[in-house]
């Protein structure tokens, strides 16, 4: 869907002008993307694409999402030393695994938002497509001409593709904090802990599962073991307490990959989805039209990892409670 801000006259001359025009147009644009796809019903469809493969995909960005984090800051790092072409590279690298349900956002935001053409068939499986349509974009066609060779362009397309994929991966990170939230009410409902993670949440399942199976053996029945082990507390095993944790954060992982259906319309009632896309969008125009660059700012890793460090402390601080 293009809207008609997407349209520059031919009258004006200027393409610096014209995309001044044309970004003003994208940022009052974004409360309409943010109804179409981040609330219900759109979310809803835009989830569709998490069934399969992204089920499996998941868990395993949960495990990459501490060195994805690391390399941006190594990349900010390096670019504020001034070791550009070190720092552009470490931000180009690509450490997440592509979910169908990013590819998606991805391309919604090219075709929908900044208006660009993108082939149906290259949607969902070329990366390299969404650059390609950048640089092909009428919009910003005398501003990619004026680039001082064609890797130039290249990188530019690069560096914005990253920043689409960047934007994107939030969705991964936010997925992570909805899930924590959940194991907080859970573990406060069921546990009456405090338990901001699978880790820490684990110890109590496992004393829970310990303690049924152990009434359930008992030799004189069920109910002189319940009286017996309610006074004798029996202690879930290490080995019981790691298949615990393996399994929680399993169950963790697959309802992150669905996460989205609850957070995303929090956050758009919130503001916290138009404010993340004004982000992309100033980014995207010092890229395009200031000569500059402007990596994306994934904000929400980091704070998906302050509460991985405090559950990491909260099992802690239950491990050695005396």
């Amino acid at each position: 869907m293009v809207s008609s801000s997407h349209v520059i006259p031919n009258k004006v001359a200027d393409p610096r002008s014209q995309n001044d025009a044309y970004f003003v147009g994208l940022r009052a644009e974004v409360d309409g993307f943010v109804s179409r796809h981040f609330t219900w019903p759109g979310t809803v469809w835009l989830h569709g694409a998490a069934l399969g493969g992204d089920i499996l995909r998941a868990p395993v960005n949960v495990v990459l999402a501490p060195f994805y984090l690391l390399l941006r800051l190594l990349a900010f790092v390096c670019l504020w030393l001034g070791l550009r072409r070190i720092g552009t590279w470490l931000a180009t690298r690509r450490i997440l695994l592509r979910t169908a349900v990013a590819r998606r956002v991805e391309a919604l935001i090219v075709t929908d938002l900044l208006g660009l053409t993108l082939a149906a068939d290259a949607r969902a499986r070329d990366p390299s497509a969404l650059a390609r349509a950048i640089l092909a974009a009428p919009q910003f066609r005398e501003l990619i001409r004026q680039r001082p060779d064609p890797a130039a362009a290249q990188a530019l397309g690069q560096r914005i593709v990253t920043a689409l994929a960047d934007y994107a991966s939030t969705r991964s990170a936010v997925a992570e904090m909805t899930t924590a939230l959940c194991t907080i009410a859970v573990g406060a409902l069921v546990f009456n802990a405090l338990t901001p993670g699978m880790i820490s949440m684990a110890p109590g399942v496992a004393d829970a599962l310990a303690l049924t199976t152990a009434i359930t053996r008992f030799p004189l029945g069920e109910t002189l073991g319940s009286a017996w082990y309610g006074v004798f507390r029996p202690g879930a095993s290490p080995v019981l307490i790691g298949l615990t944790v393996a399994a929680l954060v399993m169950v963790g992982s697959v309802f992150a990959a669905f996460a989205g259906l609850i957070a995303d319309p929090v956050q758009s009632r919130l503001g916290i989805h138009r404010r993340r896309l004004l982000r992309l969008i100033d980014t995207l125009e010092v890229e395009l039209t200031k000569d500059g660059t402007k990596p994306f700012a994934a904000r929400e890793h980091l704070y998906a990892r302050i509460l991985d460090i405090w559950d990491a402390v909260a099992s802690l601080l239950r491990i050695f409670r005396p």
